[in-house]
């Protein structure tokens, strides 16, 4: 019976709570509903009307797309039967090999330096070219590069000579398949 009798005590007391009365019922509806709707309404419009050009909008220019799609690189077709089109060894010596050898980068042996030519003079002439062709130490490969095998031949051949050694020239390739015929 007390079990019944402190349930009845609780349910006659009076509830208390934020609302008490019907003017604070809709203003409680107004700020839950109506408030964040308006703030929706004002954020989206404010986003919505700038136009800012943000990142990539002339991505469909033609000439953005055309600037995409161009090749990456092109090939040119040589013949070196024709000595006059080929570079000299100076020519490509200047172009692709003075930027380590006429300072000594990365520990590249100077044009001119004898000392430090003459070991490497003394492997010969293809030892040389194989090392120029495929890289060796810092320096990159040159085969494929702007020149022809032909052309850094004779690169090597212009760096040696100038280096103290007495390298011949080399033959072009079609003469010596010619020769060989």
């Amino acid at each position: 019976m007390s079990d019944h009798h402190h349930a009845t005590e609780h349910d006659d007391a009076p509830h208390e709570g934020p609302i008490k009365n019907v003017k604070q019922l809709v203003a409680a509806v107004i700020f839950a509903f109506v408030v964040p709707i308006a703030v929706i309404v004002l954020l989206v419009s404010r986003v919505g009307a700038d136009t800012r050009a943000g990142a990539g909008s002339d991505s469909l220019k033609p000439e953005t797309v055309a600037r995409r799609i161009q090749p990456v690189a092109t090939v040119e077709v040589k013949d070196a039967s024709d000595l006059a089109s080929l570079a000299s060894g100076e020519k490509v010596f200047t172009t692709q090999c003075a930027a380590c050898h006429a300072a000594g980068v990365a520990g590249a042996p100077k044009l001119g330096d004898t000392a430090a030519w003459a070991p490497r003079l003394a492997q010969g002439f293809e030892v040389l070219l194989n090392s120029a062709l495929k890289g060796k130490g810092a320096m990159g490969p040159q085969a494929g590069g702007d020149f022809s095998d032909f052309e850094i031949a004779r690169a090597v051949v212009f760096l040696g000579n100038k280096s103290g050694g007495k390298l011949a020239e080399p033959k072009a390739p079609a003469a010596a398949s010619a020769a060989s015929n």
